[in-house]
């Protein structure tokens, strides 16, 4: 417990206790509840004080772009719970992605990418890096040869979402950085799908890793904000001032509302992971389904790897249906409790059709290389009653294909 003003001697906790108590700083006035410190500036006692914090003399707080007291809460919440030595969060998952990758590296510098994954994690690597001077190479994650060939002697970072969104595919998490760390690269892992509560890339030899905390951490859709958690030295000389000077500060409201659902994160994705796999297994029984694809199915391609790193199988399912895109729009449509969007760990249920949303800036053959055709659909599965989300399933099944 890191409760600042208990006067009593911490001791390890569990991770369910650690995110309901972590990181908790009180006032005088001993509040239980978080409180949100919703200022932009602090006021010194002295000259002389306002000095030694801007030179680091006091650790104390100086501006709500550099550090707060509601988001240095969830900050360490999230180190605790990821097991990291140092964190620094973000306004948006993907400020905190874009951070990782640019915050890290320089012109003329390469980094090596795994090519399943969110097309805004691919405009960094294929857009943006190239726009500063910095090389990438793309390649199929789940083949270690791939990995190995694409290093460079430039070659500084390689980069990765397992599982990825939207194929499910997982990538080796120890194999890959064993590669990366001979060729004296950095492993940034995005564990969004999985979340800290069924992988801790860490663990297994990555060097950063990175969380839309929008997801499941919020998970009830309301705020968004990201995470980026690594070594005390990785954090100092390669992200404190990037996130310090170029200002993509998470708001301490939004801060708060993740401390809150925190609290919860342990039960919400326990539920989650259970319904889903009745969700996978039910599609396998409907016609017109041509592929099911979840990460806690013995016939997962990965399915020995997932045994390795993951203690679960995940929130998300995705399917293909055997049809085009038409019949994926009219099984959309039909769909009642289980709601379009392109979020995903939320407490409502949510489908995607990625080529047409997450996706669809990826040229068609992109889509196809990665396995995202026109009949992919994932769900994001939520805290309904299974029997509902079946139910919704199967009267939108009948909608896509009529009479069949």
């Amino acid at each position: 417990m890191t409760d600042k003003t208990s006067g009593k001697r911490p001791r390890k906790l569990r991770p369910a206790t650690q995110l309901v108590h972590g990181g908790t700083l009180r006032s005088q006035f001993g509040e239980m509840s978080e409180a949100i410190f919703l200022t932009q500036g602090y006021a010194y006692d002295s000259a002389e004080m306002a000095e030694r914090r801007f030179t680091g003399e006091d650790p104390g707080f100086q501006y709500s772009r550099f550090s707060n007291p509601t988001v240095a809460m969830f900050e360490e919440r999230m180190r605790l719970l990821e097991g990291a030595e140092d964190v620094r969060a973000c306004a948006t998952g993907m400020a905190a992605v874009t951070a990782s990758i640019v915050g890290y590296l320089s012109a003329g510098q390469h980094i090596v990418a795994a090519k399943a994954m969110f097309g805004s994690c691919r405009y960094i690597v294929e857009d943006l890096c190239p726009r500063f001077g910095i090389e990438f190479t793309l390649v199929d994650g789940r083949n270690l040869d791939e990995w190995k060939k694409a290093v460079r002697p430039n070659t500084k970072a390689f980069f990765f979402e397992t599982p990825s969104n939207p194929t499910l595919e997982i990538i080796d998490i120890a194999a890959v950085s064993k590669i990366a760390h001979a060729a004296g690269a950095i492993v940034i892992v995005d564990n969004v799908f999985a979340t800290p509560m069924l992988q801790k890339p860490l663990e297994h030899g990555a060097d950063v890793v990175v969380y839309s905390a929008t997801k499941h951490v919020d998970g009830q859709g309301r705020c968004l904000g990201g995470v980026v958690l690594s070594s005390k030295e990785i954090i100092k000389k390669h992200y404190h001032d990037w996130l310090r000077q170029t200002g993509p500060a998470l708001s301490p409201f939004n801060a708060w509302v993740m401390l809150k659902s925190l609290e919860t994160l342990p039960i919400r994705v326990a539920a989650q992971c259970a319904t889903a796999e009745k969700i996978a297994k039910h599609l396998l029984t409907k016609k017109h389904i041509a592929k099911v694809l979840y990460c806690g199915l013995p016939d997962h391609p990965q399915a020995d790897i997932i045994k390795r790193q993951m203690t679960g199988g995940g929130q998300v399912v995705t399917f293909v249906l055997d049809g085009d895109k038409a019949a994926a729009f009219r099984f959309q449509n039909a769909l009642q409790v289980i709601k379009i969007s392109n979020n995903l760990g939320d407490a409502k249920s949510i489908i995607t059709h990625p080529a047409t949303t997450t996706h669809q800036r990826l040229k068609p053959e992109a889509r196809a290389e990665i396995g995202v055709g026109d009949g992919m659909m994932r769900v994001s599965v939520g805290l309904e009653a299974f029997e509902d989300l079946a139910e919704d399933i199967d009267e939108a099944m009948e909608a896509a294909f009529p009479g069949s």
